[in-house]
């Protein structure tokens, strides 16, 4: 299962083929091309709800009649893939989306920490703007002097204003060989030119760790790959007795709900982490017992705050184990599922949602943050943490 996740991807949660086994996936959005150099995630600025039908837990699309668009576009001799796409782009369901089997690996590949592209973010900046929102530190992008907030307005030559955000991703992407070119147009004010990026083989750490002078833990989780959950656990563990835990989830995009249930589980003992539902059955996710429930601690959260982060976010507070800090959420709960399609490629669309232990759909809503952060949230969130007892 995934909820959202990483750079250059602007994506979304997928489900996940694991030899028979389908996996679920909570995705994150595109809008920020969760790319910490180009992975399918986003995080985009908040978007309208689900369509109706898709928030009564269906998917808004018939996977079945999808098929057998594909596979008729095949027999005339065209694009499955494409034929995918369009039925897709008709069906309302926001989250849905088609890629190729190369592009599919490629995700599941950034699932692991690691991916090919060029170091950045891209996030849809209202409804003709890309704008990049972040730059991976030591890569292409960054090594070029790009910066978030500039406009991403072509690659190779290819305008994006009218594209879809995996479409832009799958272009930053290209061929996934790293030393290939690819030509980005960019606008910084009024200036505007290209910038030739050589795309590289990128290493993604989601969590960072450190202690501040005052003796709070600042455990950063910037997605839920494969692995984060234990590194989160693996730092509370190692806390100085009586120690504060700051956890910054902003512009986390989200990822696996497995990682996303084992940082709860850092911080709780058993228990409720969410509900959701599949074509209308429903499920819950549970915590492992055995976590910190006594440490003081603030999770730090944003708009750019998506999906899996959202699902703990949810968990922390509803639980009463967290006080949270910020600004509101991006809303993303919904849950899609991958199909394979006559020609390979995989579609996933939505199937339903998820819910916080106290019932609270976070889908198109977002979590509201029990204080907030001003103009600076971090400065807020430690004194919040002071009070609660955790600086030492």
């Amino acid at each position: 299962m995934r909820a959202g996740a990483g750079p250059e991807f602007c994506r979304r949660p997928r489900g996940v083929l694991r030899g028979a086994a389908l996996t679920l996936v909570f995705t994150g959005v595109l809008g920020t091309a969760a790319a910490t150099g180009s992975l399918p995630r986003r995080e985009p600025s908040a978007e309208t709800a689900a369509p109706a039908a898709a928030a009564a837990g269906r998917s808004t699309v018939d996977r079945a009649a999808l098929s057998r668009a594909a596979a008729e576009a095949m027999a005339d001799g065209k694009s499955g893939k494409k034929a995918a796409e369009e039925f897709v782009s008709r069906s309302g369901d926001r989250w849905a989306a088609v890629y190729d089997k190369r592009e599919y690996a490629e995700f599941e590949q950034a699932l692991d920490g690691s991916y090919t592209g060029v170091g950045l973010s891209a996030r849809r900046a209202g409804r003709d703007r890309v704008e990049i929102s972040r730059v991976q530190p030591g890569g292409p992008a960054e090594r070029a002097g790009l910066r978030a907030g500039d406009r991403l307005t072509a690659v190779d030559g290819r305008p994006v204003d009218g594209l879809s955000v995996s479409e832009i991703v799958s272009l930053l992407r290209g061929d996934g060989v790293p030393g290939s070119v690819v030509r980005l147009g960019v606008e910084r004010g009024r200036a505007a030119w290209t910038e030739p990026l050589r795309r590289a083989r990128l290493a993604v750490d989601p969590v960072a760790v450190r202690r501040l002078g005052d003796g709070t833990l600042l455990i950063r989780v910037a997605a839920f790959t494969k692995g984060t959950g234990e590194e989160v656990r693996r730092a509370v563990r190692s806390a100085p007795a009586g120690a504060g835990v700051l956890l910054d989830l902003r512009g986390n995009s989200g990822g696996l709900l497995t990682e996303a249930r084992a940082a709860a589980s850092a911080f709780l003992d058993g228990g409720l982490v969410a509900t959701y539902d599949v074509d209308g059955q429903q499920h819950a996710v549970y915590a492992e017992g055995g976590g910190d429930t006594d440490r003081p601690l603030v999770a730090l959260i944003d708009g750019g705050t998506m999906s899996a982060a959202e699902l703990l976010t949810g968990a922390l507070k509803d639980r009463g184990r967290a006080v949270t800090v910020g600004s509101p959420t991006f809303g993303k709960g919904s849950v899609q599922m991958p199909s394979t399609l006559p020609d390979g490629s995989v579609a996933e669309v939505t199937v339903g949602h998820y819910r916080t232990p106290a019932g609270h759909a976070v889908d198109g809503r977002g979590i509201s943050p029990d204080v907030a952060g001003g103009d600076r949230p971090e400065e807020r969130a430690r004194t919040v943490l002071s009070g609660l007892g955790g600086a030492s």
